[in-house]
C-alpha cells in the first residue's frame, strides 16, 4: 500500500491510497469466500458451490460489496498510515476497482486544524453583584401581588395599569383590511379585546395601549397604528399606517391583595420578613446564574478574538445548516411565512455562516483545552444529563435512556456537548472576577 497526501488547504487533505494487486485480490478472495458460505444454490450444500458459479449467480451483489470492502480498507489503512486527525469525510473517488488490478482510491477529508491555544487560565470577566437591593426585592413582591390581583369595574377614565375592553375595526386609506389580512382577521376587526393601559408588554395593535389612556366606557375614538417595517405576522401591513375605530366597553382597575396572612400563606411563608428572605434568596440565585452565563459569553468572546485558524469547511457547512433550520423553524412557529425568508435569503445565509464559523472554532478550542486539562465525560455526567432531559420532557429516565441508546450518532453528539460545557465551566472556575456596578 502507498499513501500520498495532497494539501488542498490547512484543514482539507486528499489521500491517494494505492492498494497493490495482491491486497485487492485478498479482499476479493475474502468476500467471495463469505458469499459462498452464505448463499444457497440448488444442488449444492452451503459453502460447497463452485466459486465461478457463485460469481455468475451473484455477480452484481459481489461486485458492489467487493468495491465497498476495498474502499473501506483504503480509508482505514490510509488514515492509520497518514496519522491525520480526521473530523469528517468529504468525498471518495474509487476509480477502477477490479480483481487482478491495483486500485487507487482518492479520499478527501477535513482534518483538525493545527493551532496554539491562547492563554486561557485567569481570563478576566466582569460580573454584577449578586446581592439584591431593597428596591429589587420590593419589585418582586409587587409582582407577586399583581399575579393575584383582582380587577374591578371602574366608572372613570382609564389610567395607567388599568385594563380596557374595547372593540375595533381598521381601515387603510378608507378601505377595510379584511382582504388584506387574509386568515389573520383579528388584525382587521374584533368585537372585543383587552389591553393594559400603557402596559410594559405591548398588545396586538402597536401603540394602542397609550392611546386608550383617558377613555371611559362608551367612548369612541379613531387611533392611528403604524406597523413596524419588519412586521412578520401580516407582511401586507408591514410599514403601513392604519386607522382603527375603537369603542370602549369597560374599564377595570387592578386591586392588589393586601400583605396579610392569606397572601403570605399563598407564598408558603408566615410573615413579610420571611417573604423578603425567600425573595432575596431567589433573586441571589438568579443573579448568580446570570453572572455565570455572562462569564461564559465573555470567555467565549475573548478566546474567539484570538482564534487565528480556519474552521473546517464541512463542519461549518453542517453547523450553518443547523443554525438556519433552527431559525426558520422558530420563526415559522411564530407565524412568519416561508416567503419572508426568501426575501432575505442571502443575509440569512451570511449571518448563519458567520455564527457557524464562530461555533466550530470555539468547539475546536474547547476540545483542545479539555485534552490539555484531562477533562472527560464519564458515566455520572451522562446520567445527570439523562435525568435532567427526562424530567424536562416528562419521560421516564429508563425509557428515555433506552431510546437514546438506539441512536449512536445522537449519543455521541450529546457526549460532545457535555464535554464543551465541562470545559467552559472549567474556564469560568479559573477566570478572574471583577464586580461591576449595576446600571440604574
Amino acid at each position: 500500500m502507498n499513501v500520498q497526501i495532497t494539501e488542498i488547504n490547512d484543514t482539507r487533505k486528499t489521500l491517494t491510497v494505492t492498494l497493490d494487486k495482491s491486497e485487492v485480490d485478498g479482499e476479493y478472495k475474502t468476500i467471495l469466500g463469505q458469499f459462498s458460505q452464505q448463499v444457497n444454490i440448488p444442488g449444492f450444500r452451503p459453502g460447497k458451490a463452485p466459486a465461478n458459479l457463485v460469481e455468475k449467480r451473484f455477480g452484481k451483489e459481489l461486485k458492489e460489496e467487493f468495491k465497498n470492502r476495498v474502499i473501506g480498507k483504503a480509508y482505514r489503512d490510509g488514515l492509520e498510515q497518514s496519522k491525520l486527525e480526521v473530523l469528517s469525510l468529504v468525498d471518495v473517488e474509487e476509480g477502477t476497482v477490479e480483481a487482478g488490478l491495483s486500485a487507487a482510491i482518492k479520499i478527501t477529508v477535513d482534518v483538525r486544524p493545527e493551532f496554539v491555544l491562547p492563554e486561557y487560565i485567569g481570563l478576566e470577566t466582569e460580573v454584577l453583584s449578586t446581592e439584591p437591593t431593597d428596591a429589587e426585592i420590593d419589585a418582586v413582591i409587587e409582582s407577586l401581588r399583581a399575579e393575584r390581583a383582582d380587577f374591578k369595574v371602574a366608572d372613570r377614565a382609564a389610567a395607567k395599569g388599568d385594563y380596557v375592553r374595547f372593540g375595533y375595526e381598521g381601515t387603510l386609506d378608507g378601505q377595510s383590511l379584511t382582504e388584506m389580512v387574509g386568515d389573520k382577521a383579528i388584525y382587521a376587526k374584533a368585537p372585543q379585546t383587552w389591553e393594559e393601559v400603557e402596559g410594559a408588554n405591548e398588545g396586538l395593535l402597536p401603540g394602542v395601549a397609550v392611546q386608550i389612556s383617558g377613555l371611559k366606557a362608551g367612548d369612541k375614538k379613531p387611533v392611528n397604528v403604524t406597523f413596524p417595517a419588519d412586521f412578520a405576522a401580516v407582511p401586507a401591513l408591514a410599514g403601513k399606517s392604519v386607522v382603527y375605530a375603537i369603542e370602549v366597553q369597560e374599564v377595570r382597575e387592578r386591586a392588589l391583595p393586601p400583605l396579610d396572612e392569606a397572601f403570605f400563606k399563598a407564598n408558603q411563608v408566615e410573615t413579610l420578613d420571611a417573604l423578603k428572605t425567600q425573595v432575596k434568596q431567589t433573586l441571589g440565585s438568579r443573579k448568580d446564574y446570570e453572572n455565570r452565563n455572562a462569564q461564559r459569553r465573555q470567555i467565549t468572546d475573548a478566546l474567539l478574538a484570538k482564534a487565528n485558524f480556519n474552521a473546517p469547511e464541512s463542519l461549518v457547512a453542517n453547523e450553518r445548516d443547523n443554525v438556519l433550520r433552527q431559525f426558520i423553524e422558530e420563526n415559522m412557529r411564530r407565524g412568519v411565512p416561508q416567503e419572508e425568508f426568501e426575501k432575505s435569503k442571502k443575509e440569512l445565509h451570511d449571518s448563519a455562516s458567520k455564527a457557524a464559523v464562530a461555533r466550530i472554532k470555539m468547539q475546536l478550542m474547547l476540545v483542545k483545552i479539555a485534552e490539555n486539562e484531562k477533562i472527560k465525560v464519564d458515566e455520572k455526567d451522562l446520567n445527570s444529563w439523562l435525568m435532567r432531559e427526562a424530567m424536562r420532557s416528562g419521560q421516564k429516565p429508563d425509557k428515555f435512556a433506552k431510546e437514546l441508546g438506539k441512536d449512536r450518532d445522537q449519543l455521541r453528539a450529546i457526549q460532545q456537548q457535555i464535554l464543551f460545557d465541562k470545559a467552559l465551566d472549567f474556564l469560568v472556575a479559573k477566570a478572574t472576577l471583577k464586580t461591576a456596578q449595576a446600571k440604574v
